[in-house]
C-alpha cells in the first residue's frame, strides 16, 4: 500500500492524462457556425482553431462591407458557442480534481 503522496501522485498522473485526452478530443472536434441564413459558414475545432471560412457570393456586396463583417462574426460566435457547450461535459467529469487536496485545492475551479 502507497503513502499518502504516492497516492496523490498517481490521482495527479491519471488527471493529467484525461487532461490530455479531452484537449485531443476538443482539437480533433469540429464545430461548424452559421449566419444569415448559411449565408457566412465557420468551421472551427474546439480549441477554438478556425479551420475554414465559406462565404457565398450572393453575400458580398461592396456597398455593405460591415454587414459581411457582422455575419462573420455571428457565424463564428455561433460555432464558439457550440464548441464551448460540447467541451463542458468533458471537462465536467474531471471535477474529481478536488480529491487531489494538497494540490491546492484545484477542485474549486469548477472543472
Amino acid at each position: 500500500m502507497g503513502t499518502g503522496f504516492s497516492k496523490k501522485k498517481k490521482q495527479a498522473r491519471e488527471l493529467q492524462s484525461q487532461l490530455a485526452q479531452a484537449q485531443e478530443k476538443m482539437q480533433s472536434t469540429l464545430y461548424t457556425g452559421t449566419a444569415g441564413n448559411g449565408l457566412v459558414t465557420v468551421t472551427m475545432s474546439g480549441d477554438f482553431d478556425i479551420k475554414k471560412v465559406s462565404i457565398k457570393p450572393e453575400c458580398v456586396d461592396p456597398e455593405d462591407v460591415e454587414g459581411l463583417e457582422l455575419l462573420v462574426t455571428a457565424a463564428f460566435k455561433d460555432a464558439a458557442k457550440q464548441a464551448q457547450a460540447s467541451s463542458m461535459p468533458d471537462l465536467g467529469s474531471l471535477g474529481g480534481l478536488g480529491g487531489l487536496g494538497g494540490f491546492g485545492g484545484l477542485g474549486g475551479l469548477g472543472l
